[in-house]
């Protein structure tokens, strides 16, 4: 039959593609289904008036040409994506009335900073960059507890759980608290959680340690010609070994036979089948949304849906024209926390500025953008929010929200070129574009609930779960991307490349090359 495959990927984020590449590899045919017009999730990038964006991609980190994740993605490309070193300053903190503070790696040259800025804390920076480490492993750990059979999960958690403990299941401001009560460190410490919604108060350590230590150890990188090459290097792979790709499909529900998953059926009526279905969506809407009456499996789904969503964002996408170096584009991202609170989110826009800002400056880190003769660049302001600042509108379509929504984006817009141009007086003088994206934005082209730029908080209960195994209670059915370990493009790669091996072992052979 026409419509039955070996495998079907519903979505076409980082973690569907990887997933979806890695199996094709292996000689499976593999079929893709998008509901978005567009392929590549949040690797897709968009275009207006001779500038492009990207949606949800500002740096890498982890794929240094000589670690195992870029030899991995390679493997899966039909040809090797090129990415170029941001350099050794790839984040710059600016907090309060603090001088700003100059982020650098490796994680030796980064020590010496930070013990220049906080000469009395040498011993806590220390202690810090150890726990980093211990951070990091505890993730690979539940990785590998997450990606196999779990008579042997159950083996591995024995054996490492005084690590999982002590990192996995406390917050991050409880680890630097009791590394430092100077408090000033504390914030600078913790700066950069937003990479992967990771509150301090409230999200698992070794989330946020294994999304610093990407950085540290490999650098941070970005792609030539955007986000968007991941996609154009990693679909091919799916299409020249008989699998299809398919935007503007929305699968609608799970097909089941006597408790297994069996095939999907499209929004038109279409039904496609396969062995092995895999949901790229989030684990939250795969159950809300795919699921038939009757399945059976109600104790895993409340636990599921028992873990809240992450933070969402607002995004200011900006153009300039003219010379931006000189007047203070850089290719290091800007952290800006204007009240000195780093653990905060915009709660009341618009009335109040935002407590909290990320500046990135995409079209400045590729050697392979042309600013032509205009001298044209692209940059973007995110702040990261709460959906109650737009559930108002959130059942209204995008046309039909009305005037007072127009007035409350116009209004958003305003408060943040404010904000920009309070950091970055003379680059504000060259934007010549803005467009602003809600968190409605997001929950539109993602399908994430409440806007969800992350899926699932990363929460130690997220963390410890049981219930988001690759391969989940129901035969047949399988979760990747973000949700089934860490979040961010690098989070959602691993949950693809794990979420594979689960289906057919051999892709473990091609582990770090």
């Amino acid at each position: 039959m026409k419509n039955e495959w070996d495998i079907i990927v519903i979505g076409s984020g980082m973690g569907g593609m990887v997933t979806a590449a890695a199996l094709s590899k292996l000689g499976h045919r593999v079929l893709m289904l998008e509901q978005y017009k567009s392929l590549g999730g949040q690797t897709h990038s968009f275009s207006r008036e001779g500038f492009a964006w990207d949606v949800g991609l500002h740096y890498l980190g982890g794929f240094g040409p000589d670690v195992s994740e870029k030899t991995m993605l390679d493997w899966l490309c039909e040809s090797p994506i090129e990415l170029a070193p941001i350099g050794p300053v790839y984040d710059t903190l600016h907090i309060g009335d603090a001088a700003p503070l100059k982020l650098s790696r490796p994680a030796s040259a980064q020590r010496m900073d930070l013990k220049e800025r906080f000469p009395d804390e040498a011993v806590a920076i220390d202690k810090w960059f150890d726990a980093i480490i211990d951070g990091r492993d505890s993730i690979g750990t539940v990785g590998q507890v997450r990606s196999i059979p779990s008579v042997f999960a159950s083996a591995v958690k024995w054996w490492r759980g005084k690590k999982l403990s002590r990192y996995c299941e406390r917050t991050t401001a409880e680890v630097v608290n009791e590394i430092t009560s100077n408090a000033e460190l504390a914030r600078v410490l913790t700066a950069q959680w937003a990479d992967c919604g990771a509150r301090p108060s409230t999200a698992s350590f070794a989330i946020h340690a294994t999304v610093m230590n990407s950085y540290l150890e490999a650098g941070a990188y970005y792609p030539l010609g955007g986000a968007g090459s991941i996609g154009e290097h990693l679909l091919p792979t799916i299409t020249n070994n008989g699998g299809e790709t398919r935007a503007g499909v929305e699968v609608t529900s799970l097909i089941m036979d006597n408790g297994v998953v069996k095939g999907v059926e499209t929004g038109d009526g279409e039904k496609f089948f396969a062995k092995h279905i895999v949901s790229n969506i989030g684990a939250r809407e795969t159950v809300d949304r795919l699921f038939p009456d009757g399945h059976g499996h109600d104790d895993w789904v409340n636990e599921i849906r028992s873990i809240g969503p992450n933070i969402c964002h607002y995004s200011l996408f900006l153009g300039f024209a003219g010379d931006v170096e000189a007047t203070g584009m850089t290719k290091s991202n800007h952290w800006l926390y204007p009240t000195g609170e780093v653990d905060v989110i915009w709660t009341d826009a618009p009335d109040n500025a935002p407590p909290g800002m990320f500046v990135s400056f995409a079209s400045f880190k590729d050697p392979a953008h042309d600013p032509g003769p205009e001298k044209k660049y692209a940059g973007e302001m995110m702040v990261w929010s709460d959906w109650s600042t737009v559930e108002k509108w959130a059942g209204v379509p995008s046309g039909e929200r009305g005037d007072d929504y127009q007035t409350f984006k116009k209004k958003i817009e305003s408060v943040l070129l404010k904000q920009f141009a309070k950091y970055f007086p003379r680059l504000a003088e060259l934007i010549v574009f803005h467009e602003l994206s809600t968190p409605l934005t997001t929950a539109s082209i993602t399908g994430h609930r409440m806007g969800s730029f992350y899926g699932l908080d990363v929460t130690p209960v997220r963390i410890t779960t049981d219930a988001l195994r690759m391969k989940t209670p129901i035969d047949g059915l399988y979760l990747t991307g973000q949700d089934v370990l860490t979040p961010g493009i690098p989070g959602a790669f691993w949950g693809g490349f794990l979420c594979s091996g689960s289906i057919d072992p051999k892709v473990f052979m091609h582990l770090g090359g």
